[in-house]
């Protein structure tokens, strides 16, 4: 495996001692009550603001803290518990049934408020909020006849208990004593299933879903227990101002409760008590600057999150050692045996599946069978529909027609917690952990299936930590069970990945892209473990562009093009398939333009590299590639997805930091530049997907290009542009965003192109192009390397490619494994082997790859 080196941030939140918090808290409230018993007049009445403030933040800390939602309007629900509160005790309704019937009555409002705001996110969930606060501010001043309007109201009775008569000392104290159980009863909630569900979705709302947890459900929970503990401390508030009106709930109020839990540190235990005795205190202090009371504390807020982003308790809890948990993992031999004792149904059957997008059929109408203990891999050339598939199969995306089977139930158009609980797991291309979870707690999330369970029973028992941590050993990670899961190297975050998915005791098993990224030492233990789980009974459907790995561990393959099946059959059967090879290589059908007169090409390139070594986190995907491109030379650079084509590109581009080696741009090394120093030296990528700007018109998309020119582009130089795009001229002020796909790619292109580019670079220029689109823009192609523009061409079709190119390089696993003329390439077997697996170069750099690892 590979070498582990991490540097572990503090995991949120910090909840693994709660014997030690309880007995905080308890200490908390008894200095309260002291401080309340001794003190009296306007010091008793901030102690009990303090706890009314704590009791709100507690809410607030629910939602923002463990949910990751931001809401600006809980002054709202402060002031309906108040109201509602004074308004039926002015009535004549016992205080502690008035209590009651406030939080609900808030509770019920978060619920209904709920139902629109938690479909949102960002800046639209903040605006929501912010106009229920302004609703329930103008709706007290307008509703007269039952709050009062500005006038208020006041006189509320004191409360009363078995004929005792609560004066302002005993309502404080009974205040402080609901401030330390709102926070005993977070610490409870945190640590909860509850707690889990929160988190899960704050970190990773995608892997949540699809873990069986309901977006909706979790993010209402959220807001109502908000509202209804905002409720409660309003309902507080009124017996203890004697008065309330409007004024007492401006917005900016919201806008400080927020501040006192991010001050005091967001999803911890004592932030909120600590953050509303900063909101409270602090203005005490300032007295004497009343007037600058919000640009002190925005000052303060902004100094926090750039030195104390986890908030004061956050900063305090860094210094205080953890002590760990002891673990007894469940032996592996156990952990195999509880997979084959999973209640497994029929297998996966996709029947007839098509979904189209704006018109065009992304899947269509594919039908296959996955059985258990099986591999079923899904291959096909970028764009082929593969993850689409997946996103069909797994709840993301509903079908336009076709049925989706697990045994006799149909989940198709089922939504992605549904699929979850009724058997279906899966991994992502990018890996979807919870961030600011531990390891172990990734994996124990993926056990309830979606369900809550009880709102104050740890979720983290011995028992689950226990069993996640055998799924984690089965899966081969051997890290610290307990380090944050988003300091992890790239290779275990795959197998906490799928050690997660395993904890969900699925039936059907779908990974996407497991092995991208990964060293040929994982990937064989990678494979050994897809085997294993297929061996245990799970339907395993892998979705993987490694062909070594597929053709090596698969019962079944179907491959795709374009959305449509080819062929569903043994590894054998596909590999040979001719439709297959076209697939990946182009059919051959399609004419690109020759040169007129060969190609002579010069001694000194124009851009070279030398060793070079590059990728993502600690795994290469390059490995000491020499490349070069001579002036007015187009080089085509092949291989299968997932050999590291776009991540050289994207190296030349210095988009990404070479690990060795050097890049030379003529005659100087440009490695070291930053990617705009690169592009005033004259390389210029055009990165895969167009990357236009569809606000701005195709004149202000293609003037863009010239940026880092000395003089913007002339209308000399713009007509040019058009007449080697002349579909571009009838569109020059129309959006970008209007254009077809293969516009955009011209587009692109002539971006590029302004730029005066020493060397361009071409990232799949055809994908999701139609065929005479694509044949249009070959010709384009040829045209600049006749007219001598350097170009570094990659792109999926490789027969097209090889026949505009004058060179070609063939990489596999990040490594060259066949060069030379284009035109001689063409007939090489090692190209197609490159593409679809059997390549003996490509087992050998893996064989070198292993030892220089070891």
């Amino acid at each position: 495996m590979m070498k582990r080196d991490m540097k572990f941030k503090n995991p949120m939140p910090r909840l693994n001692k709660p014997v030690a918090l309880d007995s905080v808290i308890v200490l908390a409230v008894l200095g309260g009550l002291i401080g309340v018993s001794i003190t009296g007049g306007y010091t008793q009445f901030i102690i009990g603001l303090v706890a009314i403030t704590t009791v709100l933040c507690v809410g607030l800390n629910v939602l923002y803290g463990l949910t990751g939602l931001v809401s600006l309007g809980q002054v709202g629900f402060f002031a309906i518990g108040a109201y509602a509160s004074a308004i039926l005790t002015l009535a004549g309704v016992n205080f502690w049934l008035s209590l009651v019937a406030a939080t609900l009555i808030a509770g019920v409002a978060g619920c209904v408020l709920a139902l629109s705001a938690a479909r949102m996110a960002g800046p639209f969930l903040a605006m929501v909020t912010i106009a229920f606060a302004f609703i329930v501010e103008h709706g007290a001043i307008e509703w007269r006849s039952l709050t009062g309007g500005q006038n208020g109201l006041m006189g509320f009775p004191m409360p009363e208990l078995f004929g005792y008569m609560f004066g302002e000392t005993d309502l404080v104290m009974l205040c402080v004593v609901l401030g330390g159980v709102a926070l005993l009863a977070f610490r409870r909630l945190a640590t909860s299933g509850w707690g889990m569900a929160m988190t899960s979705m704050r970190d990773a709302e995608i892997a949540a879903s699809s873990l069986g947890y309901n977006a909706f459900v979790v993010k209402a929970s959220g807001f109502a227990i908000a509202a209804a503990m905002a409720g409660l401390a309003g309902a507080l508030f009124a017996p203890l101002m004697m008065f309330i009106a409007p004024s007492n709930f401006p917005f900016s109020q919201s806008i400080l409760y927020l501040f006192a839990v991010i001050l005091g540190g967001a999803g911890t235990v004592l932030g909120p008590l600590v953050g509303a005795t900063v909101s409270v205190m602090l203005p005490e202090i300032l007295a004497d600057f009343a007037e600058y009371r919000l640009l002190i504390f925005g000052a303060l807020l902004i100094v926090v999150l750039l030195i104390a982003p986890r908030g004061i308790v956050g900063v305090v809890e860094r210094f205080i050692p953890l002590k760990k948990r002891t673990v007894n993992a469940i032996p592996a031999a156990e952990i195999e045996a509880g997979l084959k004792a999973y209640g497994k149904s029929d297998g996966l059957v996709v029947d007839d599946i098509s979904i189209a997008f704006g018109g065009v059929k992304a899947v269509n109408s594919v039908s296959f069978a996955a059985k258990p203990g099986q591999v079923t891999s899904i291959i096909g050339p970028n764009g082929a529909g593969k993850t689409t598939l997946l996103n069909i199969i797994s709840g993301f995306y509903k079908p336009t027609e076709g049925a989706v089977r697990i045994g006799n139930q149909d989940i198709a158009g089922k939504p992605t917690d549904f699929a979850a609980r009724n058997g279906i797991a899966r991994t992502y291309q990018a890996t979807r952990l919870f961030e600011n979870m531990s390891v172990v707690d990734n994996v124990i999330a993926g056990i309830p299936v979606g369900r809550f369970g009880k709102p104050f029973s740890a979720i983290a028992s011995d028992e689950n930590r226990n069993h996640a941590a055998g799924l984690l050993a089965f899966c081969g990670y051997q890290g610290d069970i307990d380090a944050r899961a988003g300091d992890l190297p790239h290779v275990d975050r795959r197998l906490v990945e799928i050690a997660r998915s395993l904890a969900t005791k699925p039936g059907v098993l779908l990974l996407d892209e497991p092995a991208a990224g990964l060293m040929h030492a994982d990937k064989v233990a990678l494979s050994k473990l897809l085997r294993q789980l297929a061996d245990a009974g799970i339907t395993v459907v892998l979705v993987e562009h490694d062909m070594e790995m597929v053709m090596g561990i698969s019962d079944q393959i179907l491959a795709v093009d374009a959305g449509t099946p080819i062929i569903f059959g043994s590894p054998q059967a596909v590999q040979n398939d001719p439709q297959v090879i076209a697939a990946y290589l182009g059919d051959g059908k399609m004419k690109a333009r020759p040169r007129p007169v060969p190609f002579e090409a010069g001694e000194s390139p124009v851009i070279e590299t030398l060793r070079l070594t590059a990728g993502y986190g600690a795994a290469p995907v390059l490995h000491s590639v020499d490349l070069k491109v001579r002036q007015g030379e187009m080089v085509a650079l092949l291989g299968a997805n997932g050999a590291g084509k776009s991540t050289f590109l994207t190296a030349l581009a210095g988009l990404l930091r070479p690990v060795k080696g050097q890049i030379v741009l003529n005659n100087e090394y440009i490695h070291a530049l930053a990617p705009h120093q690169i592009v005033e030296q004259g390389l210029i990528l055009v990165p895969e997907g167009r990357q236009v700007f569809p606000e701005l018109t195709v004149r202000e998309n293609i003037e863009l290009g010239a940026y880092k020119q000395p003089k913007p582009v002339s209308h000399d130089e713009l007509e040019a542009i058009l007449k080697r795009f002349p579909r571009l001229r009838d569109r020059i002020n129309s959006p970008a965003g209007l254009l077809s796909g293969g516009e955009q790619q011209m587009m692109a292109i002539a971006r590029g192109l302004v730029a005066k580019p020493k060397a361009l670079l071409l990232d799949e220029p055809s994908l999701g192009l139609a065929p005479a689109m694509t044949e249009e823009l070959y010709a384009i192609l040829g045209e600049l390397r006749d007219d001598g523009v350097t170009i570094l061409l990659v792109d999926q079709m490789a027969t097209m490619a090889l026949a505009v190119a004058d060179y070609a390089y063939v990489l596999e696993q990040g490594q060259v494994v066949a060069e030379g003329i284009a035109a001689d390439l063409r007939q090489d077997e090692r190209l197609i082997a490159a593409y679809l697996g059997g390549s003996e170069q490509g087992d050998k750099n893996q064989e070198k790859e292993a030892v220089a690892n070891a």
